[in-house]
Formats: structure tokens, sequence, C-alpha cells
């Protein structure tokens, strides 16, 4: 099923099962517990992020291909930071370039997992069953900031709209995350082309390490890493500018489209 997270066309926020790009069956209850689609159909007005996250947390080189371009060794374990959850937006939404750093921007195509319930110390095993759904995410950072300003991530990773999530989130119980094609798309330019095969740790390796750190709450978001294809790796490198379209889209889940714009146009 895939659920969305819009608007309708009164403005009044809701959650739907989509039936194509412009009409979804109303759901009832809460998407993280009990719920049920109903038979009432409305329009979409237009699309937000499909859940809001009562964290994120997200991996850092998880795709042997992006370490390896990078020019970083392999790590031993799971590279662990935040991105606060002011900076999440939805499909369309632009991508604001900020101020006081908009010349390094990047974009980090990846697959994000949403928990579905509290999970604390919980075996590889049995991770996938506190998988709620999936989503795509675009971990947006601005590299002048992560690598030379700040030398740590948090500002670069977590500026206003610098967490598109969306288009969607497909709960599938059947859908095993560590086969999804992904792709990015820089205005149309293949840019990212890999697999979540080339992980480096698993979905389920990925959930139960975080869950033996910290007590994953349900409608958490696990952004699991960006394979390579980068901008900053490229030669010249290649980052966001204003007008520019970059869309992230795994197979199995669709499409998840922003525009760039300057802060303040």
């Amino acid at each position: 099923m895939k659920v969305i997270r819009f608007e309708d066309e009164k403005g009044r926020i809701r959650l739907g099962e989509a039936i194509d790009d412009e009409k979804a069956r109303l759901i009832e209850g809460d998407l993280m517990g009990s719920f049920n689609v109903t038979d009432t159909t409305v329009g979409i007005g237009g699309l937000l992020a499909p859940l809001d996250p009562v964290n994120i947390i997200a991996i850092g080189l998880n795709y042997r291909r992006h370490a390896e371009e990078s020019g970083l060794a392999i790590p031993d374990e799971p590279l662990i930071f935040s991105k606060l959850t002011s900076s999440v937006t939805g499909p369309r939404d632009p991508i604001i370039l900020p101020t006081d750093a908009p010349d390094e921007v990047d974009y980090e195509g990846e697959l994000a997992v949403v928990i579905g319930k509290t999970a604390r110390k919980v075996t590889e095993a049995e991770a996938l069953d506190y998988v709620h759904g999936y989503t795509c995410a675009n971990d947006v950072s601005a590299r002048d900031c992560q690598i030379r300003r700040d030398k740590q991530w948090t500002r670069a990773k977590s500026f206003d709209t610098f967490c598109p999530l969306g288009p969607c989130l497909v709960i599938d119980p059947e859908m095993d995350p560590n086969i999804l094609p992904i792709r990015s798309r820089l205005n149309g330019r293949l840019m990212q082309d890999s697999n979540t095969a080339d992980m480096i740790f698993s979905v389920p390796k990925l959930i139960s390490y975080l869950s033996h750190q910290f007590t994953l709450l349900p409608g958490t978001v696990i952004v699991t890493g960006t394979p390579e294809g980068v901008g900053c790796a490229r030669k010249p490198p290649v980052f966001l500018r204003a007008g520019d379209t970059i869309t992230v889209e795994i197979d199995g889940i669709g499409e998840l489209i922003n525009p760039v714009k300057q802060d303040g146009q």
C-alpha cells in the first residue's frame, strides 16, 4: 500500500491511499497504530512529506562504491549522525540554498526506513518486524560546512528543507529493502545509479545496531546512506544551483522531485 499525506482541496491535511496523482482513499485512525482505508475518495490538493518524524537518524558512508569514490576506508561500524526534524520538506517543495552556505549544496539520494513500533536492543532477525514502511529521501548537504567550516555535520545536514521525504510511504512487509534499485537525476541527467545491495550495513543490521544505541520510537526515520555519484566527488564538482530540479527514484516507491531555489526567492 502506498500511503500519502496531503492537503485536500479545502487545505485540510489528510492521510490516504493513493489511487492516482489526483485522488486518494481517505485513511482513518493512527498511521503508527490502528488505521483503516475507507471508501471515501477525495482530491489531492498537494503532497506533503508522508510523516512528521520524531527523530531522523542518518548513516554516512554506507555504500561500498561511495566510500571508494570518497577515498575513505570501508567503516567497521555504522557512521551515525542526525538531521533536525525541521529540515523535513515534501515532494515538489523547493530545496532552499541557505544564505550562509549557498555554494556547495549537494544531493544524496537515499532509502528511508520508518520505524513503526518502539525498538530497543532488537536482533537482526527480528529487525524488519519493527519497520512500518519505506520512502525516498534526499540527504541534502552543505559540503563547505560539513568538510571545511564546521568540521562536523549537524548544520551541514540540517538547514531548512535539507531533508525531502516522499512521495509516499510504502507499507509492504514483503518488500526487501536490500535489493532496491536507486537513482538520482539532476535536471534529467542520471547522477546516481545503484542498488541498496551495495550497502555495507543492511537495513536489518542498521536497525539492530541503532536499537542497541538508542530507543527507536515509532515515527523515527532512518536515512540509510547514499550510493556513489554525489556532486562533491565529481571532477569538476557538481553542486545544486537555483533553477535546478533534483529527483530521487527508488523502484517500488516512486519519484521524489524537488526544485532548487535561492533563499529569498
